[in-house]
């Protein structure tokens, strides 16, 4: 095991205590260790200035065939343990933290798969631990809008909202599909449009031209289940216009999205959509159309530009070819078409995100860090989204490794500070911003 020293006996102070779970998935701190964040091979201690106090709606998950890597303050050395050392022959279990949307992970839960190993659900899985009566997570806060504070959601409103909805647009389609993902499945773009705040999600592909190793909404012979179901019919241009238009009549600096979790990807319902947006930029020239897309086909996404779309952003993993192709596993297009779409867009002035699934131990080894630098170079994107990958992470290491060299990480913090200090005019956010925001952003950066 790597790890880049001994730990001090004088800041031992500054340690925080593992979180461990037993058997029965009861979660507790196991005093005399301390938490540790791992990214690859690399195995660190947590500090007080190493996290922060968990951010509200994050959630703690136990990982089952797995064991906790943890710190003994005694000795200072890195450990694994099978079962608790105060109770010997009871086994335990290590804990992660699934942390709330904003916060990039800086490390992940420290642990060492037991065989066999049952592949984790598609969650993020960042180290946690516990000082002084709270959890504290090892992440970086890279948005600080409250667009999905669980706090500003409460159940109430939304049901109140879902009652309006279905007054004005009592046969709509997808106004009934945003209701399950509301109510059912919890997803806080159906929320804020029941809500009538920030960005109204507009889903409508039930077809993907990627095998994504984490898709949320279809795993193909995979033991890994889905999060949620895929949307199971197409809107009609009426029906994606009819939602999106009351969603800008309502909404001041409003946003609609084509390009979902419970979705493939929209490029594939461009003929649905292409009409819809014109139907929308006919009635008015408010709120801002925005696709999440792969970007695989350039052509398609220039239709779309002439018919009134503002603004994608693309998803990627990796900035290298090999390790996009791994995990995206395109089916009939290829990682330069991705470039052509984004050098279109770009070229159109269009505002371009990038969706940039990050995974601590990959994003932040000095191979894809340096291939970022000239990507950006080459393709000067406006903002990064920087975003947890949702993928059992050793799983993930192993197949990025099968295409790709990596050498010891640099480290998240340090990785976010770099980019920053060469592209002061790239943005870091979490979410699709409005047009209204997308000048220079002022004010505190949250990095």
């Amino acid at each position: 095991m790597q790890h880049r020293k001994k730990t001090n006996h004088k800041n031992k102070n500054q340690l925080i205590t593992a979180l461990v779970a037993n058997r029965e998935g009861e979660i507790f701190e196991l005093e005399g260790y301390a938490a540790v964040g791992m990214a690859a091979s690399l195995y660190e201690p947590l500090t007080i200035g190493r996290t922060v106090p968990m951010p509200y709606g994050g959630e703690l998950m136990y990982l089952p065939t797995r064991s906790p890597i943890v710190c003994n303050m005694k000795t200072g050395e890195i450990e694994r343990l099978i079962e608790n050392p105060y109770l010997p022959g009871d086994p335990i279990f290590p804990v992660a933290a699934f942390n709330s949307p904003g916060y990039v992970q800086a490390w992940l839960s420290a642990y060492v798969e037991d065989q066999p190993a049952v592949p984790l659900p598609l969650f993020s899985y960042g180290a946690v631990g516990w000082h002084e009566g709270e959890f504290r997570s090892a992440v970086i806060c890279v948005d600080s809008e409250p667009r999905q504070d669980l706090r500003r959601m409460q159940r109430e409103k939304i049901v109140a909202g879902v009652r309006q909805m279905r007054k004005v647009m009592p046969e709509n389609r997808l106004r009934k599909h945003l209701e399950k993902c509301a109510l059912e499945y919890g997803c806080p773009a159906g929320k804020n449009f029941f809500l009538s705040r920030y960005e109204a999600p507009l889903p409508t592909s039930r077809a993907c031209n990627a095998r994504c190793m984490g898709c949320i909404s279809l795993q193909k012979d995979s033991d890994i289940p889905c999060s949620q179901n895929r949307i199971s019919f197409t809107p009609s241009p009426p029906e994606i216009a009819e939602v999106a238009l009351e969603h800008i009549g309502r909404v001041k600096k409003s946003v609609v999205s084509f390009g979902q979790g419970c979705e493939g990807d929209p490029l594939l319902a461009a003929d649905v959509i292409e009409p819809a947006i014109r139907r929308i930029r006919e009635t008015t020239p408010e709120g801002t159309i925005n696709m999440n897309t792969n970007g695989s086909l350039p052509d398609v996404l220039e239709k779309l530009f002439d018919a009134g779309l503002d603004s994608i952003r693309v998803s990627m993993n990796s900035v290298r070819e090999a390790c996009y192709t791994a995990y995206f596993r395109p089916a009939g297009y290829t990682f330069r078409d991705v470039l052509k779409s984004i050098d279109l867009a770009l070229g159109r002035g269009k505002f371009v995100a990038i969706n940039y699934l990050n995974c601590p131990g990959f994003t932040d080894s000095p191979e894809e860090a340096e291939a970022f630098i000239r990507f950006r170079e080459q393709h000067p994107v406006h903002l990064i989204q920087w975003r947890n990958l949702n993928f059992d992470p050793i799983r993930y290491w192993k197949a990025m490794n099968e295409v790709a060299t990596h050498s010891t990480p640099i480290g998240m913090k340090t990785l976010l500070h770099r980019i920053r200090g060469l592209f002061p005019d790239l943005r870091y956010g979490y979410f699709n911003p409005p047009k209204e925001k997308w000048g220079p952003k002022r004010g505190k950066r949250v990095i």
